[in-house]
């Protein structure tokens, strides 16, 4: 058996109705709670004004702060400097991956008296000791699995732009609560784009050369909600049993993406999101036919590679395409075809729809990290999967 470590969220309420616990949640870290939401969606919903009301009925103070894009380091420092002297007892944050990654980052930062820019990765030169206060992650889109963990996501957009990490194991939220009801007003977009990036989430960390024994079944029982559910949540934003397995899938990504690392797709992420004003869940999933495509080519043009990847991708051939009796090479097919009715059924944007021309690929790639991906691809071919996309 391989050897391997694995943490997840300390407490995990899921379910439709989950949400209805949140107050009694809040009472077990204290009186004074800093509620981070996004742009308006949340706020004008029924759940809004009963968190609201909850709060003031159980005498807890509270103040409300909004991040409409995604945390970049001048929003963390000056929502962390605003309430650094309050003694905040929890940080919880209700929203899409932003707000989560927002509300995570601001909990960390609570208890530092410098920018978060000194503590991300390949940016600052400092490490986190993981002091933080309390976090409650509640998610209203299913695609980051920011719900489940160890990293916030920080970006500055423009020539010399990034997309980096603050991390520490501690940062995993103290309590995740998802509630597919909170996701049912989410537009038919951003329901494709999160789901797509579940679902690259899944299958990379489920490819990643770090990847155990655990991290794999997860994964693959994320994978089959994603294929029961993910079209029909994007058809019929009010099925909340479709909705509900993407969310399931969605937590799961977070917790195998935490353990055993993604690849190449995330890889373009970083400097993608970062160069260009573009959604994260776009770039993945509008990549992620094209990375699948090609490490297939790759696995299968070399025997002296190792053939469980291929079987691995062969599996997942299987579950998209509902044969489980397929062989390796149809089942590998069959993913790819798969995926690629995914992408253009929920009609996932190009990356030419965002700006990005060709003469800014060089840069792009290189920038591109090629972790915990099957294959170590060159240049030319992470060049090829950019170019199909444009």
């Amino acid at each position: 058996m391989k050897k391997f470590n694995f943490s997840c969220t300390p407490k995990l309420y899921f379910g439709e109705g989950a949400f209805d616990k949140v107050k009694n949640i809040i009472k077990d870290y204290g009186d004074k709670i800093l509620v981070i939401t996004g742009g308006t969606s949340f706020e004008k919903s029924f759940y809004h004004k009963r968190l609201l009301s909850d709060l003031e009925k159980n005498n807890i103070i509270y103040y409300l702060e909004k991040v409409k894009n995604e945390p970049s380091p001048l929003i963390i420092d000056e929502i962390s400097e605003k309430y650094r002297k309050e003694n905040i007892s929890v940080v919880i944050s209700v929203g899409g991956g932003s707000v989560m990654d927002a509300g995570k980052a601001v909990s960390a930062m609570l208890t530092k008296n410098d920018s978060v820019k000194e503590y991300l990765e390949g940016i600052g030169k400092k490490k986190h000791d993981g002091d933080k206060v309390p976090f409650i992650a509640v998610p209203t889109t299913s695609g980051t699995g920011s719900e489940a963990t160890k990293n916030a996501v920080i970006s500055e957009v423009g020539d010399r732009g990034f997309k980096k990490s603050l991390r520490h194991d501690n940062f995993v939220p103290d309590c995740a609560v998802v509630d597919p009801r909170l996701t049912a007003s989410c537009p038919k977009m951003v329901t494709a784009a999160s789901g797509m990036d579940a679902f690259s989430q899944l299958i990379e960390a489920y490819l990643s050369t770090d990847a155990s024994p655990m991290t794999d079944a997860l994964a693959l029982s994320g994978l089959e909600h994603i294929k029961d559910g993910l079209i029909e949540a994007y058809k019929n934003k009010e099925n909340l049993d479709a909705r509900g397995k993407v969310a399931y899938a969605s937590y799961l990504s977070g917790v195998v993406l935490a353990n055993a690392g993604l690849g190449t797709v995330h890889g373009f992420a970083s400097p993608i999101g970062g160069y260009f004003d573009i959604p994260h869940g776009v770039v993945c999933g509008t990549l992620i036919g094209e990375l699948i495509r090609i490490n297939i080519k790759n696995l299968s043009s070399d025997p002296n590679k190792d053939g469980i990847y291929l079987e691995k991708y062969a599996n997942v051939g299987r579950i998209f395409s509902g044969k489980n009796n397929l062989e390796r090479k149809s089942a590998c097919e069959a993913l790819v075809n798969e995926v690629n009715k995914l992408i253009e059924v929920m009609e996932i944007p190009r990356l030419g729809d965002y700006g990005i021309k060709e003469e800014d690929l060089d840069k792009i790639i290189e920038k591109t990290g090629n972790k915990n991906n099957p294959v170590e691809l060159k240049k030319e071919e992470l060049r090829e999967m950019l170019l199909n996309r444009l």
